[in-house]
């Protein structure tokens, strides 16, 4: 599931929980604090890019050829979100975090970098301005928490623009995925076929098949979580609120 899920990985801390998590040292924060601050940067750019772009051609058509470049750098700098969970700085699930990272950087090499014909679909435009706004908020949110001084509006749009950015964007990989399934069976890409010295068979238009179908049980999971999140998390501000 590429689309990620804000609370249910890549956490720069623990965003929440009963019991307080010793976080990482000064010197490890200092550099999560700028790797935030770049990330989000690199997501602001991508936005700019797609405004511009838009702007100048008056069409939405073609716009992820304005930012091929930088999608591909920032969202592939997205795996050091591992290595951060296995070092120890991240207390996120190795497991969870690069399962979510990796299936987004497959969507960007292995699927929209590979498969040039879908690179125009409205679908990729889909995904692309939804990981966006996603990343934007997500980077901001760990940016200002590491340095202990998160606006509220940050912490709202992070465990409430989900609602709409998460369905939208895996909306966006399912139909590129699809796109870009004749063209993988028409040219066999990365398609490994008998006979050969190793004995070894590999078909990848059945194994996009088979990713698209992961969707399924995978979506709802990820989804109602992030709301039981949401609610944890701003719950008891909004009923708070209501009693006043």
């Amino acid at each position: 599931m590429s689309a990620a899920a804000p609370g249910t990985s890549k956490a720069a801390h623990s965003e929440v929980g009963p019991k307080k998590k010793k976080g990482p040292g000064a010197l490890a924060t200092a550099y999560l604090v700028i790797y935030n601050v770049v990330m989000t940067a690199g997501w602001l750019v991508i936005a700019v890019g797609l405004v511009r772009a838009y702007l100048a051609r008056g069409s939405y058509h073609g716009l992820y050829y304005s930012i091929e470049k930088p999608l591909k750098f920032f969202q592939t700098g997205a795996i050091l979100e591992i290595l951060h969970c296995a070092v120890g700085i991240v207390p996120s699930s190795v497991v969870l975090t690069g399962f979510q990272v990796m299936s987004r950087v497959f969507l960007t090499w292995a699927v929209t970098h590979s498969v040039r014909e879908v690179q125009s679909e409205d679908s990729v435009l889909l995904f692309v301005t939804a990981w966006t706004i996603t990343e934007i908020i997500r980077y901001s949110f760990y940016t200002f928490s590491l340095l202990n001084h998160l606006p509220y509006l940050i912490k709202w749009a992070r465990y409430t623009f989900f609602i709409v950015l998460y369905p939208m964007g895996v909306t966006g990989e399912l139909l590129t995925i699809y796109a870009a399934l004749p063209y993988v069976q028409k040219t066999g890409l990365y398609s490994v076929t008998l006979p050969n010295k190793y004995n070894f068979s590999f078909d990848y238009y059945t194994f996009l098949i088979l990713v698209m179908i992961s969707y399924i049980p995978l979506f709802p999971q990820l989804y109602f979580h992030m709301i039981r999140q949401r609610k944890k998390v701003l719950g008891h501000i909004e009923d708070y609120s209501k009693v006043e």
